[in-house]
């Protein structure tokens, strides 16, 4: 059968270029826009170029549902079935023959092929589709392609395909290869900005603008989303509207069953109009047939790892402006479309341009891994648009010792080769492989998919317990599970089983049982319930976690945590199982230590001495310590004065003058080596000046009869001691002989005296060897500043008449001179006759 052409795309008037620049360099940066055909064009017209040389054409796609897709269209272009010239390969699921030509693969597939085998044999291009995406999986197989082409196969060529990117510093990643830009065939759109919605009242807005959006325009409507369960409460919005006649509405998102993903996809039955309501997916490499209209919610559902919590959680952000275009793009693509936007022109110009690269925000374990498999030590031997953050590759690695995959110096070993292998997350295969040694296989295989796919217990009838899942998985009833997403998760399942060489039923295990499994996944997430009626919990990396008080598990003094949020102080346990200490100590006993501990309790304000038996920071075991080493517990005791500050210290007047006129004489003369008391030193330097004085004190109330005199004095030698009384003395002798304190808080020290008692006094006292004046607070009768000065010879003899005359009239019965230097100092009103 003859098929008709195909009809003409944007993208046909580059392709003779993007052939010649292929045939003579190795690799291109091809730039086209939303539309222009690239994904299902490119490669059918490349797959009989010369330099192929007969050898295969592997295009990776960043989702599974887009990889089906261009598979499935480019077949019909050819008139074939998919796994013919044409097939996809993707987790768990190929459609390929032995006369393949094309595959489409998501991108962890690529990884793996290279991992096998570097030198990718059969091959002869491999295309990076949509690159502007960043996944991680494209930035470490384009930089694992890369090493392969200059070491191994110079004749591969690499093409990297983008709507969005910027292909100049991609080329020059490439090794300068050409750019090539292809037109577009954009019609125009109309942009209408609404007010963003509250977040109560989000799906009731989101579907009034999506009816009145297609009231007001033809042809079929995309509605962005930020996740599938916004898209359940849009769709029973919109479900309870009227004017919906001849409008079927349908979902898209990636848990959906391949079916309902093709419904989405396809047109629209004659007659009737479509509404797709759809997450991100939609953005890029499908072709959604008949769109004229656009909805942005302008939110986006993105993973963001902590490196310090060790967590990953899902954050709903606002879109950046590469997404938003691409969004409005797809009104565009047959026809002059609309696009509403959710969102203000102010926000609109306040959008970041692009979102980060899935390499500065993910989890880097499975990275890590990858790297170690494919022996690199340094990631920065590899080329990357963006290196790994140093914080999270650490974290991943610290992760991959403590679960056997690396060795201490970072090296894969042979149990880590055989996680690899395994299409999981590190964690997952760990879990499995270790389960399968202890017969508990399949009871693992249900467990990770459960984890990998989307909870299926809906809405309100959600608790933690995985064991719950569990019973479901195997066939109980439960009116408020999802039949769909058990399906898939029972498919996946079966996959693992087969990948991990069990058969059906094998080593299922009892869902009791789940807690031992679990905890060779997340060993770093056992967790005991602390005292008190709150369902607290400490996990064995050190957090604390929070399980609803109305869960089932509420009550269970040990659990092992699959799913929690991020937050470092208290996170919020999603999914978890029980596990007894019996299990612990049989499966972990490599990793339980005695330790004797010495640590201050800031709740009790107290050392705590005590013996334990700990996996991490967990107490398995806790008994007080019968006889602690002196050295511990002064030690533990400045580990509370620290935390504490140092205002728990018995300080006195003078204890606080004294460092005052210290730090006066080394402000004064720098290089004389006064030692530095400021807080922020002493803090720092408790063990050195501190802890000698703290042995017998255990409390904090047992500070108050801590020598601090000594402990501070014992900073100065004793020649400084000798010498501060001299340069910086307490108190100065004035002419009336009354003692008067020195007041060195400030930059100049102060002394405040009546002016009746330097009467006769021509100069201004000095300290520090007559280097520095004393700033003079000359005082009325009542004690209050009548003058400043630190020139005495100025005030009597330019300042003190009108002071006098001011004194005389407020103080009648007291003595003021007409001449001060000849009269006689007194502290009295007068001067004794």
């Amino acid at each position: 059968m003859t098929l008709p052409p195909p009809a003409p795309l944007p993208i046909d008037s580059v392709l003779p270029e993007l052939r010649a620049a292929l045939a003579a360099h190795s690799g291109a940066v091809l730039l086209a826009p939303p539309g222009a055909g690239k994904t299902t064009r490119v490669p059918l017209a490349l797959r009989d170029a010369p330099w192929l040389g007969g050898g295969k054409i592997v295009m990776l796609e960043p989702r599974r549902l887009a990889a089906r897709a261009a598979a499935r269209r480019m077949a019909a272009e050819l008139g074939e079935e998919p796994g013919a010239t044409v097939g996809w390969r993707v987790r768990f699921e190929s459609r390929v023959g032995p006369a393949t030509r094309i595959e489409v693969v998501t991108e962890g597939i690529l990884t793996r092929m290279l991992q096998d085998d570097p030198s990718l044999p059969g091959i002869g291009l491999v295309i990076f589709d949509e690159f502007h995406e960043r996944s991680l999986h494209a930035d470490l197989g384009l930089a694992l392609a890369l090493e392969a082409q200059q070491g191994l196969r110079e004749d591969l060529r690499l093409l990297v395909m983008s709507a969005t990117l910027d292909g100049a510093p991609v080329a020059r990643l490439m090794g300068e290869v050409p750019v090539i830009d292809s037109p577009g065939r954009a019609f125009p759109v109309e942009t209408v900005h609404l007010a963003r919605p509250e977040p109560r009242r989000f799906a009731e807005a989101v579907a009034q603008a999506a009816l009145q959006a297609m009231e007001d325009s033809d042809g079929d409507g995309l509605v962005f989303l930020p996740g599938s369960a916004e898209i359940r409460r849009v769709a029973a919005r919109l479900g309870e509207r009227p004017g919906r006649s001849g409008l079927d509405v349908v979902p898209l998102y990636g848990d959906l069953p391949a079916a309902a993903q093709d419904a989405a996809i396809g047109p629209a039955p004659p007659g009737r109009r479509k509404l797709v309501l759809a997450t991100a997916i939609a953005e890029t490499s499908l072709t959604i047939e008949g769109v004229r209209v656009v909805v942005d919610a302008g939110l986006a559902r993105a993973p963001r790892f902590d490196p310090g919590s060790g967590m990953t959680r899902l954050v709903t952000l606002p879109v950046s402006r590469a997404a938003a275009d691409q969004r409005r793009g797809r009104a565009g693509r047959v026809a002059p479309g609309r696009c509403v936007r959710l969102w203000s022109e102010a926000e609109d110009r306040a959008l970041a341009p692009r979102p980060p690269a899935e390499i500065e925000v993910a989890d880097l374990a499975p990275l890590a891994l990858d790297l170690a498999r494919w022996g690199v030590a340094d990631p920065a031997t590899l080329a990357w648009l963006d290196p790994p953050p140093a914080a999270h590759l650490a974290a991943a690695r610290t992760l991959l010792i403590g679960l056997g995959a690396l060795d201490r110096a970072g090296r894969i070993t042979a149990h880590g080769r055989e996680m690899a292998r395994l299409p999981l997350h590190p964690r997952l295969a760990h879990m499995l492989l270790a389960a399968r040694q202890e017969g508990l296989g399949g009871l693992a295989c249900d467990l990770a998919a459960l984890l990998e796919e989307r909870d299926p217990l809906r809405g309100t009838a959600r608790d933690a317990d995985l064991r719950r899942r569990l019973r479901l998985l195997r066939g109980e009833g439960d009116p408020a599970a999802d039949r769909g997403v058990l399906a898939r998760i029972r498919q996946s399942a079966r996959d693992v089983r087969r990948r991990l060489g069990l058969r059906g039923g094998e080593q299922d295990g009892s869902p009791d049982e789940a807690g031992r499994v679990l905890a060779f996944a997340y060993p770093d997430r056992i967790a005991r319930r602390r005292p008190g009626g709150e369902p607290r919990y400490l996990l064995s990396d050190g957090p604390g976690a929070l399980l609803d008080p109305a869960d089932p598990l509420a009550g269970e003094p040990w659990l092992v945590v699959a799913d929690q949020d991020g937050d470092r102080r208290e996170a919020k346990i999603y999914l978890a199982t029980p596990i007894t200490l019996a299990e612990i100590e049989q499966d972990f006993a490599e990793s339980i230590e005695m330790v004797e501990i010495c640590a201050w309790d800031p709740r009790e304000e107290s050392v705590a001495a005590r013996r334990q038996r700990r996996l991490g920071r967990l107490a398995l075991e806790d008994k007080p310590l019968d006889r602690p080493d002196p050295a511990a517990l002064a030690q533990a005791m400045a580990e509370g004065v620290r935390g504490l500050g140092l205002e728990c210290l018995p300080w006195t007047p003078a204890l606080r003058t004294l460092r005052r006129r210290v730090a006066f004489l080394a402000g004064l003369d720098p290089e004389a080596g006064w030692p530095d008391l400021s807080d922020p030193t002493l803090l720092a330097t408790l063990e050195d000046w501190l802890v000698p004085y703290l042995p017998g004190l255990t409390r904090r109330a047992h500070l108050a009869r801590l020598d601090l005199a000594a402990a501070l004095e014992g900073l100065l030698p004793y020649d400084q001691r000798r010498r501060l009384d001299t340069l910086a003395p307490t108190h100065v002798t004035v002419p009336s002989g009354s003692r008067l304190p020195i007041d060195y808080d400030g930059e100049v020290p102060v002394l405040a005296v009546r002016l009746q008692e330097m009467f006769g006094c021509a100069e201004t006292p000095r300290i520090a060897e007559g280097r520095v004046p004393l700033l003079l607070h000359l005082l009325s009768p009542a004690r209050r500043p009548v003058q400043v000065t630190r020139d005495l010879a100025s005030f009597w003899a330019n300042a003190y008449r009108q002071v006098r005359a001011d004194l005389k009239g407020q103080y009648p019965k007291h003595w003021w001179p007409d001449d001060p230097m000849q009269a006689e100092p007194t502290a009295r009103a007068k001067p004794r006759k």
